[in-house]
């Protein structure tokens, strides 16, 4: 399993310098040093696997409601451990099935750690809802070329990261760190709008088959790895 490339199994070592930036909120300094900083190549990676999957950038609603009823793209359906943000327009409250395993157990495990739902803030988009979001949002990626959203493939959701407390915000990171490790996962976390922007290989579902054909569920075995992390960022 850890031969096959999703992400990328490479890692490359560059060299960061990290800039303190602060802000006032109510007298006390806010560093921003997240783990999954955004950047180009890791929108370069997440349009690597799309490629590789032959993925289409779904154009508009026409071409959505297509692989909806194919099946292609799957509800992310909320429950117990998920919630979903209500502005969140029903009709993009889908990803591809694979993302929704990574959603389902990430939210399983988050629950048993701290007793709260995970919110996942956004899923699939169109080519024209990317446009009209960048007409307001400055940061978010172009609907085409190398660095396009991956929304546009439904490979990828957004979790609310607004809300969590430090420990649960290193909790998050430290349990996607050995998964983005084995390039499972594309995680970046997104500074104004204080999202994970995650986005999923389609190896994830074989990677999380072969935990449970073992005996394991993919949840209790990444909690037992991530005791063991420093969460320090890379």
């Amino acid at each position: 399993m850890l031969a096959v490339p999703g992400f990328g199994m490479r890692r490359v070592t560059t060299t960061r310098r990290y800039h303190r930036t602060t802000r006032r909120a109510h007298g006390r300094r806010v560093l921003w040093n997240p783990v999954f900083r955004p950047s180009r190549d890791s929108l370069l990676r997440q349009n690597a696997v799309i490629d590789r999957l032959e993925l289409p950038r779904i154009q508009d609603d026409n071409e959505l409601e297509e692989l909806k009823a194919s099946q292609d793209l799957v509800p992310i359906v909320p429950g117990r451990t998920l919630r979903i943000d209500p502005r969140l327009d029903p009709d993009r409250r889908y990803c591809r099935p694979w993302t929704r395993d990574f959603v389902d157990d990430l939210s399983e495990a988050y629950y048993k750690e701290f007793h709260q739902q995970i919110q996942i803030n956004s899923a699939v988009r169109t080519v024209q809802v990317q446009k009209k979001l960048r007409r307001h949002n400055r940061n978010a990626a172009p609907e085409t070329g190398d660095t396009a959203s991956s929304h546009l493939a439904g490979i990828t959701v957004d979790i609310q990261r607004r809300g969590m407390t430090r420990e649960q915000v290193k909790w998050v990171e430290q349990y996607m760190s050995p998964l983005k490790d084995l390039g499972l996962i594309e995680p970046e976390e997104e500074r104004r709008q204080w999202v994970f922007h995650v986005a999923v290989s389609d190896q994830y579902t074989d990677w999380r088959e072969s935990k449970m054909l073992a005996g394991e569920q993919p949840a209790d075995d990444d909690a037992g790895v991530i005791e063991d992390l420093s969460g320090d960022p890379k």
